[in-house]
């Protein structure tokens, strides 16, 4: 895999060329910024922009007036790679707080290694409903110790509106749900990204992680996806380079709360 043309396709395609990611989100152009925008269960926030020295402190201004004038927290998603080199400083100095880095992982999916098992009593359902959309939900908030109401909501808009550009699927051990992840499709490119995967820390470290990347990965290819892409955190970047993902650069997400 060519890992410069392959990072140069994932910003053209799912970042400058991005499309809303659920029912209810638009996105915009304006000047050297993409930004989705959505309602307050949606994700708010800048996916790419093209700025240097001269117009990154406007840009960055302009979105800040943008979305506190719809009472929206967002999000502006910067990579390692993007300019101006010291954009994320400035992103701090305007009042955004950083998150912690990842790592954007990105694996062709007919290279990836596809055969990690399931430890024994433990079974995957898809969760195409209500009732599986709360297993996920209530797994996410265990593994991460977040709120899941945003992921409740949005999992179940896109079942209802959209089910061809999403897959989540819950780790059963007996009916204790104790593992969830769900597959972003994104029709018209080649990618699908790895969302959620999150198990509860009893179950840690018995292969249920590395069980659901597989599975995941087996359905894109199915559908012929080409790429599968990650933003990893620490814990799970080895996990996805064992099983054949490339660190291509890093992504950190920089919040501001009007």
């Amino acid at each position: 895999m060519d890992h410069v043309s392959v990072l140069a396709l994932h910003d053209r395609d799912l970042r400058e060329g991005a499309r809303p990611d659920g029912p209810g989100s638009r996105v915009e152009r304006v000047g050297g910024v993409v930004r989705q925008v959505a309602d307050a269960q949606g994700w708010n926030g800048v996916l790419w922009s093209d700025l240097d020295e001269t117009d990154a402190d406007a840009a960055i201004a302009e979105q800040i007036a943008y979305f506190t004038a719809l009472g929206r927290d967002f999000e502006w998603k910067l990579y390692g790679h993007d300019l101006p080199t010291d954009l994320g400083q400035r992103l701090s100095a305007a009042g955004f707080t950083p998150e912690p880095q990842e790592t954007l992982m990105i694996g062709e999916v007919a290279a990836l290694t596809l055969d990690a098992q399931l430890p024994d009593g433990i079974r995957l359902l898809p969760a195409t409903d209500r009732a599986g959309i709360d297993l996920v939900a209530d797994v996410h908030e265990k593994a991460f110790g977040t709120d899941s109401s945003r992921l409740r909501a949005r999992l179940l808009a896109q079942l209802a509106a959209e089910p061809d550009t999403v897959v989540a699927v819950v780790a059963l051990a007996g009916d204790e749900p104790v593992s969830a992840a769900r597959m972003e499709l994104v029709p018209g490119t080649r990618f699908a990204g790895l969302w959620g995967g999150g198990t509860v820390e009893a179950w840690r470290g018995r292969g249920i992680y590395r069980a659901l990347i597989a599975h995941r990965a087996r359905i894109a290819a199915d559908r012929g996806y080409r790429y599968l892409q990650v933003d990893a955190s620490d814990q799970s970047r080895p996990i996805l380079e064992r099983l054949g993902f490339s660190p291509l650069t890093t992504t950190t997400p920089y919040v501001y709360e009007p």
